[in-house]
């Protein structure tokens, strides 16, 4: 830098250039100076100057000269010149060359003209003064400097101490006491004691003591004193106030010292007009910030080890110890604390008005310490109470209330008071906030925040002109609820269980969303308590007092209890129910006292128990389901009821609880829904059981008073409120669609979402659960919400499905209301419109209002399905299933009836009471006359309106079924689009199902085949059953019961079948199809073959109910049970398929006892109702009384799943196939009358009916070609298979013998052949060569008897001749049960094409099915078969005698007979040989073969439209054969004498139908022995064989 100041050119040319150079820099230097102030470029340029002088590169008289030009460059140049001297000074004197320390000295000599003595005295050393002649001696000048410095700064002034002479003092305080109400100033007075001052020498410092001496007695003269201070500090120190106050506070630190309040409220006024400052002055007050600090960590360590020791198990012993140790530490805290000083300083402020030093004050200590302080906290509360003064006379005072006024402290540097919402901000919201739950010392204060909150939430919430006013709005919105958080909620658990300001404060929370109040209420429970020391005691406290309330809660105590309680719960809610809802999740009998001793909570207190109860249903913590996964936890079916319970009983909001369950739904999870069950259930009285009655349930059928009168388990009183509360919640907040949405969808989601890591057993219960609470939802919606609401919010039944992906039985259950008030509101229009009263105008306009409201919902619906649909059913057909009701289709008079006799009695005994006052019984009998009259006119409304749904029905019932494929595919699309989607909707829609299908049935709607419907119904249970959760199969099982109950009644009497059936085309049993012009009229199943089916629909139920029970699945059993209990009273009607339930039943109890106890509970429960049942069952010959051939439909129910094959088909083709086979024996026979022969022409009419009606007409014609073609050739193979078949079963009951055995072989052998079949084509392929093998077989032998039917005649005429007329009677009834049978089963074979022909079933096959079920508790009955068979040949003869013929010898008929018997005994000895080396070979894999059996007949049942399988046409019925024809054969050889045994049997069946069954009983014991000797005990070995494989 010295080169760039002083460059070493210029000191060369010095006194050319240099000078001139050097002067100038420093002027400009100098002119730079001006602005900077460290001068540090002109010290450097004058000091590298004096240094080229030193070194000798420069004269000093040539620097001098240049110095003498600079000098007056600046004032202070001298002084910078000093300075340059002095640091030089000091760097010579170090330096050794002593040349360099004389030219310095030179250069200072010449240059003392320029720098004054007295500044060079001041810099340079003494030393080099007095080398500078500047003064004499050093030393000297050292001691004098010292002398100086003494004096100045340590020797005192000798003021008037005031105890040397106090006259001054006198005078001084005489001047400051005097009256100062007069024109006297502080300046007059000021002037005074200045003259005091320094006439008497007082001490200034004492004056300003006294000054505040006579302050702190005179404290209301503040506008004296503060400028009298202010003034006489402008002659003092600014320090020296402080710390005289600081003197006086420390004096009172003594331990025993009390600080006056006088001197408080002086330094406050003082630190508020800032004549000192909070930071000097603070640091003079005790205790210390850090002691302070320690002694709150020790109050919140005493807090929780109160709560410790509340919450710990003491023994009795220690109690007392406990008690003693509690007593001395309450003595130590009664000794007087220590005084702190800061705390008394800030009650100061606080009472002056001075918030922004008060809050300094606070900020310095933990949170709330100062306010816990009661004195603070209501000098704080004072001054919110001037701030808000004149806001709250405007806005907060209520109607009629005066209230005392609060004065305005006289004040300017106070907070301003607020004028309006706004100006809360300001400073109140924030001294609120200081004061947190401290706020309780002042209730007064507390509820006028509370006031102001309620008057600002009446305008927040209408709605603000301006977008800045909106925003200024939000602000204050989210101060009011940060102020209710941190102080008004908190400061209520202080307070001393005050109900009023509990009211007070739900005034204004109540105008809070809920999700805010809930997040309040959350806050203050759970995070509130743990902050304040205070609130931790108190937490404590309740929680003990909660827990000695609820010790000693009972039914008996609850009022006193619930007093306890309310009081409890007006300070602290949260922590009461907390504790109150643990103990009812653990034991659920307190839900009733708990529910009755709430009564006497407030509005906040029940807001607070709604958020408590759904935190507790939150809680994380929990599992909602217990340990075996099965279940739901009992805590939360316990929450679940006291939820229910206590919604309904008080007015609690539901909004929280009612989207926390549709957040649970959106979230998958459906536990929850077990909540909404409950509060709807006890808000709305609605029920939903599966455990309903019958009568109940018809009940429930009627109008709204009938349900609620019998209807239900309890009876339903005041609803009215709580549902309407109910109704409101969801409205007012959207939540009523949307939750009956998200339910119906969520059902899936609990199998394929939820449900995927679940017991089987929890998934059920849980898709129950969710269903259910659907059901009963939707049914509050519809019967609680009103028209336009409904309207408003459900959406069309296309929307429902197809947007919201709705199931489609959920859409129309919540749509279905929604039509039905359609029609009516359109329906009451028309009926102004036109004025008309005949029932048939009102018919006609109900229709045309039908009409106009469902037209939509037709087009609507077509969207739902695939196009394919509609080609059978009509979208009309389906929209009115699915959108009537039970109410619409009867009127359950039984029930209206039944409780207008109950309250007939109620009434006699009103009067019959004496004790009952007189108006009470007014009263009650005014009150059960009303509900008579409300019942009669409802049930009269509903007869009218079922009357015109009727005629509705019947109008349209012509376009319902189109059934442009098959009849059979119509009643497939029916059962599963409309019947099994509702049928396990809910127990009403399973009754209405039943008794839609009857209706649809009597109707004689046009294409539905009730035959088909109801087979389809009891011959496919299996799958269903075992696809069922636990209440669906309760449902099925109601269905099912109301199915059967049709069937018994129109089984159990000729008059009723014939009047319900008869003519009906439901039970016609040809079904031609639309194409097929030939054959007769459609035949009508008879009373016996319905009675034969109905025998073969209990067969397969009780076949599939012992699958069911034998699986061992948990699902299968307890589903099947479940079913089998509803359809007791039906089901079983016979003995021994009773008798063979109970005996698996009685097994299942045995296995599952220790296993499984629910599945034994429900089967022990139904092994018991079974048993007395038993009285109520008929054996077997009983049932059929007057349709034995029935039972030969039996074993042919051994089909399990869906499309089996129907029963009317079997039978129909049961009796047509006896007389086919019997055709080639005829032949032989030409003799024979030509009754015969009309007989075979009729079964052969009548057979290629049922082909033609298998549903497809090119395999009909393909039939009937291939029966002319092979005419010819067929009889000749007929013969030759029947010589080679084995011989006939048992229960044949031909008189010839030999010809029983022959049929035996005949039958044995093909179903033998069958079963190889099967066994070695696993494949459809295989199976479908197989048929068409069988199918070739069987029109061959229908060709036969076709060809053969002129000879049979003549020989049936021949016969007929011979017998006596009563035979011919005889006859002729059978033959009418054939011929019915024959029509009836043809009817379904229409549709139902069997993929084996049933000529080929043996009948030993079907015997081995038979021991098979006996021997498994399957039913079986050997003599039933007989009586079945017996009279299949009975039937047969008569057929052969009922025409007239040409007579034959009776010798000849007898060769003929003894040639044929002689032939097949022969046969049948071969043929069983060959079997039994087939059967050892089939006995190592007959497993496998009987699954491959099961799989074909599913196959074959789906690709032929049948309900038949080759496996279960093996166990049809034994008519199915050629054995039965062969009867017919050998019946028609038969002697003289076996026709007269014949005649006897028959006259016996005529007598009576009891002696009928012996005899035939007997034929069959000696047939039975006849066929055991012939099959050589054969046929008994295969029987034990088959029953182990179906095992």
């Amino acid at each position: 830098m010295a080169a760039a100041v002083l460059p070493a050119d210029w000191i060369k040319n010095w006194e050319k250039s240099g000078k001139n150079d050097f002067v100038q820099l420093c002027r400009s230097l100098s002119e730079k100076g001006q602005e900077n102030v460290t001068f540090k470029d002109i010290q450097q340029a004058l000091y590298e100057l004096a240094c080229h002088v030193i070194k000798g590169n420069l004269k000093q008289e040539q620097a001098a000269g240049v110095l003498t030009d600079i000098i007056d460059l600046r004032e202070d140049m001298p002084s910078i010149l000093a300075d340059v001297f002095c640091v030089l000074d000091i760097e010579t004197s170090c330096l050794e060359e002593k040349w360099k320390r004389d030219h310095f000295t030179q250069l200072v000599l010449s240059c003392l003209y320029l720098v004054s003595d007295t500044i060079l005295k001041e810099r340079l050393d003494p030393e080099t003064l007095e080398s500078l002649g500047l003064i004499k001696q050093s030393q000297q000048f050292n001691q004098k400097s010292v002398k100086i410095k003494t004096k100045l700064f340590y020797k005192q002034q000798k003021f008037n101490l005031l105890r040397e002479e106090n006259e001054g003092y006198a005078k001084l305080i005489s001047e400051l006491g005097q009256d100062l109400s007069g024109n006297i100033t502080s300046d007059s007075i000021l002037e005074n004691i200045k003259s005091l001052i320094g006439c008497f020498n007082l001490d200034p410092n004492r004056v300003l003591d006294i000054i505040l001496e006579i302050f702190q007695c005179r404290l209301d003269h503040d506008d004296f004193f503060v400028p009298l201070i202010d003034s006489y500090m402008g002659m003092c120190e600014p320090q020296t106030l402080c710390h005289i106050l600081g003197f006086k506070f420390k004096f009172y630190q003594e331990p025993n010292g009390e600080t006056p309040i006088s001197l408080y409220r002086v330094a406050a006024v003082l630190l508020q007009h800032n004549l000192i400052d909070l930071e000097d002055l603070y640091v003079h007050l005790l205790p210390l910030d850090n002691s302070i600090l320690e002694e709150h960590k020790k109050e919140l360590i005493e807090a929780k080890q109160i709560v410790r020791k509340l919450t710990m198990v003491v023994l009795s012993s220690e109690k007392s110890e406990e008690k003693e140790k509690e007593k001395e530490k309450d003595e130590e805290k009664t000794e007087k604390a220590p005084d702190n000083q800061k705390l008394g300083l800030l009650e100061a402020l606080l009472k002056i008005g001075d918030w922004l030093h008060a809050q300094s004050i606070m900020d310095q200590m933990p949170p709330f310490y100062a306010t816990s302080h009661k004195p603070i906290a209501l000098a704080l509360c004072h001054l919110i109470h001037i701030t808000i003064e004149p806001l709250y006379r405007r806005v907060g005072v209520p109607k009629g209330a005066k209230g005392s006024r609060t004065y305005f402290l006289n004040n300017k540097k106070a907070p301003k008071p607020a004028e309006c919402f706004d100006d809360l901000r300001r400073d109140v919201f924030n001294m609120l906030c200081y004061l947190g739950p401290h706020l309780s010392h002042d209730p007064i204060l507390l509820a006028k925040i509370v006031r102001l909150g309620k008057a600002f939430m009446k305008e927040f919430q209408t709605d603000p002109s301006k977008v800045d006013d909106k925003e200024k709005m939000e602000i204050l919105f989210s101060c009011f609820l940060s102020i209710t958080d941190q102080v008004l909620l908190p400061s209520l658990s202080v307070m001393d269980c005050n109900a009023c300001m509990s009211e007070e404060l739900w005034g204004m929370i109540r105008t809070f969303p809920y999700q805010y109040r809930y997040r309040l209420y959350g806050q203050w429970k759970n995070e509130t308590y743990n902050n304040h020391p205070l609130l931790v005691k108190v937490k404590a406290q309740t929680f003990d007092r909660a827990k000695y309330i609820m010790k000693r809660l009972t039914k008996e105590n609850v009022k006193p209890s619930g007093r306890q309680i309310g009081k409890l719960s007006h300070s602290n809610p949260a922590i009461l129910f907390d504790y109150i809802l643990s103990q009812i999740q653990k034991y659920d009998n307190l839900i009733s006292p708990v529910v009755d001793s709430l009564k006497y909570l407030t509005s906040l207190n029940y807001d607070v128990l709604a958020y408590c109860i759904i935190e507790a249903l939150a809680n994380p913590e929990k599992e909602k389901i217990k340990h075996d996964d099965t279940t739901i936890s009992t805590w939360l079916q316990s929450l679940a009821s006291f939820c229910g319970a206590i919604f309904r009983k008080y007015p609690i909001e539901l909004t929280g609880l009612l989207q926390y369950v549709a957040n649970q739904l959106k979230a998958g999870k459906s536990f929850d829904l077990l909540i909404l069950k409950e509060v709807v259930q006890k808000m709305a009285g609605i029920e939903i059981t599966e455990e309903i009655t019958m009568e109940q349930l018809e009940a429930m059928t009627g109008g709204e008073q009938l349900k609620a009168e019998g209807g239900y388990f309890g009876q339903i009183r005041n609803t009215k409120k709580s549902s309407q509360r109910l109704k409101d919640a969801l409205l007012d907040h959207e939540l009523a669609l949307p939750l009956c949405l998200l339910m119906a969808q969520q059902r899936n989601g609990v199998v394929f979402q939820e449900g995927g890591e679940k017991h089987l057993k929890l998934v059920g219960k849980l898709y129950d659960q969710c269903h259910d609470t659907l059901v009963q939802f939707g049914g509050f919606l519809a019967s609680n919400l009103s028209t336009e609401d409904y309207i408003k919010r459900v959406p069309s039944i296309d929307v429902l499905c197809n947007e919201y992906h709705t199931p489609h039985d959920a859409a129309f259950f919540l749509s279905r209301p929604m039509y039905a008030h359609h029609i009516s509101s359109k329906y009451d229009e028309l009926k102004k419109t036109e004025k008309g009263n005949k029932q048939q105008h009102k018919v006609h306009k109900y229709i045309s209002s039908c009409e106009i409201v469902m037209a939509p919902v037709h087009e609507a619906v077509i969207s739902l399905h695939p196009p394919k649909v509609w080609e059978d059913i009509s979208p009309q057909f389906y929209a009115t299933f699915w959108s009537l009701t039970m109410y619409d289709l009867a009127v359950p008079t039984s029930s209206y009836n039944r409780e207008i006799n109950k309250l007939r009695i109620q009434m006699k005994a009103i009067d019959d009471n004496p004790e009952m006052a007189l108006n009470k019984k007014k009263k009650e009998k005014e009150r059960c006359t009303a509900l008579q009259d409300k019942l009669v006119e409802e049930e009269k409304k509903q007869s009218e309106h079922v009357a015109r749904v009727l005629q509705r029905m019947k109008l349209e019932k012509d376009n319902w079924l189109l059934a442009r494929s098959t009849k059979n595919e119509t009643i497939t699309k029916f059962l599963q689009l409309c019947i099994f989607p509702r049928c396990v909707f809910s127990s009403i829609d399973a009754v209405y199902c039943a008794r839609f299908v009857e209706l649809v049935h009597l109707q004689k709607t046009p294409n539905f085949s009730t035959l088909l419907c109801y087979d389809r119904v009891f011959s496919d249970i299996i799958y269903t059953v075992a696809s069922c959760t636990e209440n669906e199969a309760s449902r099925y099982g109601r269905f099912l019961c109301c199915m059967l109950e049709t069937v018994t009644k129109w089984h159990s009497d000729r008059g009723v079948y014939d009047k319900d059936c008869g003519s009906y085309p439901g039970f016609i049993t040809i079904l031609r199809a639309s194409n097929f012009d030939g054959g007769n009229k459609a035949d009508q199943l008879d009373y016996e073959n319905f009675r034969h089916v109905v025998h073969k629909w209990h067969y397969k139920l009780t076949k599939a109910s012992v699958h069911c029970l034998e699986t061992g699945e948990y699902t299968h059993i307890r589903n099947i049970l479940i079913v089998l209990t509803k359809i007791l009273p039906w089901y079983p009607k016979v003995l021994n398929l009773g008798q063979a339930l109970e005996r698996r039943v009685q097994k299942i109890c045995q296995e599952e006892k220790e296993k499984r106890p629910d599945l034994y509970a429900l089967a022990m429960g139904y092994s018991g109702q079974l048993k007395s049942r038993k009285s109520f069952m008929v054996p077997e010959n009983e049932f059929h009384h007057k349709d034995s051939p029935a039972r030969n439909v039996l074993p042919s129910a051994v089909q399990n799943g869906p499309g089996a094959a129907s029963q009317s088909a079997t039978v129909l083709m049961n009796a047509a196939k006896p007389e086919e086979s019997g055709a080639e024996d005829i032949e032989k026979l030409k003799e024979k009358s030509q009754s015969v022969m009309k007989v075979i022409t009729k079964a052969a009419n009548t057979t290629p009916k049922v082909i033609t009606n298998n549903g497809s007409s090119s395999s009909n014609s393909k039939v009937i070609k291939e029966k002319e073609d092979k005419d010819k050739v067929g009889k000749e193979k007929e013969k030759d298979k029947k010589e080679k078949t084995p011989a006939a079963p048992q229960e044949t009951k031909a008189p010839n013998k030999d010809g029983k055995d022959k049929m035996k072989e005949d039958r044995a052998n093909k179903d033998e052949k069958l079963r190889e079949v099967k066994e070695k084509t696993p494949k459809s392929d295989k199976e479908k060569e197989k048929m068409k093998k069988e199918e070739k077989s069987l029109k061959e032998e229908k060709s036969k008897a076709a060809t053969t039917s002129t000879e049979s005649k003549l020989a049936a005429e021949k016969e007929r001749e011979k017998e006596p007329s009563r035979e011919r009677d005889l006859f002729k009834e059978s033959k009418l049960k054939e011929s019915s049978k024959g029509g009836d089963k043809t009817a379904v074979a229409g549709s139902l094409k069997s993929p084996v022909p049933r000529i080929e079933t043996s009948e030993p096959e079907r015997e081995q099915k038979r021991r098979k079920i006996d021997t498994h508790s399957s039913p079986s009955h050997s003599s039933a078969v007989k009586d079945n068979l017996n009279e299949f040949k009975d039937s047969s003869t008569k057929h052969y005698t009922n025409h007239t013929t040409p007579p034959t010898s009776k010798s000849k008929e007898r060769e003929v007979e003894k040639k044929e018997v002689d032939k097949s005994r022969e046969r049948s000895r071969e043929r069983e040989k060959k079997e039994e080396k087939e059967r050892k070979e089939r006995k190592r894999d007959h497993s496998n073969s009987d699954r491959e059996v099961n799989l074909e007949s599913k196959r074959r049942k789906e690709e032929n439209g049948t309900s038949g399988s080759s496996k279960h046409s093996k166990s049809e019925s034994p008519s199915d054969s050629p054995r039965s024809n062969e009867k017919d054969r050998n019946k028609s050889k038969s002697s003289n004498k076996e026709k007269a045994e014949i005649m006897k049997s028959d006259k016996m069946e005529k007598s009576s139908s009891s002696s009928k069954k012996e005899s035939r009983h007997d034929k069959e014991k000696s047939e039975k022995k006849e066929k055991r000797d012939s099959a050589g005990g054969k046929e008994e070995k295969k029987h034990h064989k088959s029953s182990d494989k179906h095992r």
